[in-house]
């Protein structure tokens, strides 16, 4: 989510001579190097690779020049159209060819502003940089390429540029569609599944640009609630009766998903919840708080690589301590015994110190920055933490991924300043008196 790749070549002749071979074995010999110079040859059949003075052209030309932006067309055409392998070998041209630019000033912005002018060429910038962000380590001089992307990117994805929009079982089957195929939090496994996710006294809203319009950017589902929630199976069960909005008075926020991997540093979901809190107050003024029920993705992983001696630290009532044992592989152990008590009958000490340590996990913080990303993005938007639920997702990815623990995160719109601040200083805000269930 490093090294430089190496691209390895048939050996030359060592002039020694080899045993005869039978010539159906030849034959098998020779298949691979036949299949590698049939898909030369489907390459070099295509249109020709610009030369290398012509890639200079797509930096260096005006951008009124109709030869490049010719050239820029069908570079971005042959993109398009390219396997993965292809595409790591034009990006590489690409990034040799920027580097050998001098002096280089906004050349590399320049390419991206002509690419930008092609047809559909905002969603293929963004599917450029996706591609970007997944080969920068293995592509020599793809960074500086991918920064100057991303800051033309945030300013084309400017929150004042975006719409929010409200998705319900009337909106195009085509966008309903995304939402099964985007939803990265709660998979959505069937249309009746989804049908429940839009219901009427559900809502979900997605900010959209005007050069994707059909595309959602990120969207966030919304339940409500007379008490905030704790458990994402109970909000999920297509069982359940349908919520009285007349006497709902929380608004839980249950899955905020991002559709772009080309957007990703790119943030406006801070922006999303805000906006999605105004339309839902000015809908049902008789909302009072606002919450996220939230998954804790890193929680197991972290878990599992921590020793004995650090645990014990973390445990160091005398109760906790019987089960951190010295061991490298006590966090393993610790990660198999929360799973196992998730789903069975869990003991007061089991969940206290499971509980315990999710909350030191949600809490930590490495290089500036928490290390979960889910706390990181929502204490970063101005929540706290405000309640840790045992037990709260146990389907498989969630006992995989957080022992089947769950977060609620509060929106005090009050307090948003002041817990930034406090953030800033190091010390994420955690409710006063953390309750755990």
């Amino acid at each position: 989510m490093g090294g430089t790749e190496l691209i390895t070549q048939p050996d030359s002749h060592t002039g020694e001579s080899a045993p005869s071979l039978p010539e159906h074995t030849l034959e098998k010999n020779r298949e691979p190097t036949h299949g590698l110079i049939a898909r030369l040859g489907r390459w070099l059949e295509r249109d020709r690779l610009p030369a290398p003075v012509e890639t200079q052209t797509l930096f260096a030309a005006r951008l009124t020049d109709v030869a490049a932006n010719r050239l820029a067309r069908q570079w971005s055409t042959r993109y398009t159209t390219a396997d993965d392998a292809e595409r790591r070998f034009l990006l590489a041209e690409l990034a040799q060819t920027s580097a050998g630019i001098e002096p280089r000033d906004d050349l590399g912005v320049r390419l991206f502003k002509r690419l930008n002018a092609q047809t559909d060429g905002l969603r293929f910038l963004v599917g450029l940089r996706a591609d970007m962000l997944r080969w920068r380590k293995q592509i020599a001089g793809l960074t500086l390429l991918e920064r100057e992307l991303e800051g033309l990117l945030s300013n084309w994805f400017d929150v004042g540029m975006l719409e929010l929009k409200p998705i319900n079982w009337d909106s195009p089957a085509s966008l309903l569609e995304k939402l099964i195929q985007y939803e990265a939090v709660h998979e959505i496994h069937s249309w009746d599944e989804l049908r429940r996710r839009v219901a009427k006294d559900r809502r979900c809203y997605a900010f959209f640009h005007p050069g994707m319009d059909d595309v959602p950017l990120i969207f966030v589902e919304v339940a409500f609630a007379p008490k905030m929630a704790d458990n994402v199976q109970v909000l999920l069960d297509m069982q359940t009766p349908p919520d009285d909005l007349s006497k709902a008075r929380w608004a839980i926020f249950y899955s905020i998903s991002s559709t772009q991997a080309g957007l990703r540093g790119i943030s406006f979901g801070n922006f999303l919840l805000k906006r999605v809190i105004d339309e839902l107050l000015s809908e049902l003024p008789n909302l009072k708080s606002f919450a996220t029920l939230s998954p804790i993705p890193g929680f197991a992983a972290w878990l599992g690589k921590q020793d004995g001696k650090v645990l014990q630290e973390l445990l160091h009532d005398r109760t906790d301590n019987q089960y951190a044992q010295d061991s490298v592989r006590s966090g393993l152990r610790w990660v198999a015994q929360l799973q196992k008590a998730a789903v069975g009958d869990a003991s007061d000490v089991v969940q206290r110190a499971g509980l315990k340590l999710a909350a030191h996990y949600l809490t930590s913080i490495k290089s500036g920055q928490l290390i979960d990303p889910v706390a990181r993005f929502h204490l970063g938007n101005g929540a706290r933490i405000e309640r840790i639920n045992w037990a709260a997702d146990c389907s498989p990815k969630g006992l995989q991924q957080s022992c089947a623990m769950m977060v609620n995160y509060l929106y005090s719109l009050d307090e948003l300043d002041e817990n930034l601040l406090q953030l800033a200083a190091g010390k994420p805000r955690i409710a006063r008196h953390l309750r755990w269930r």
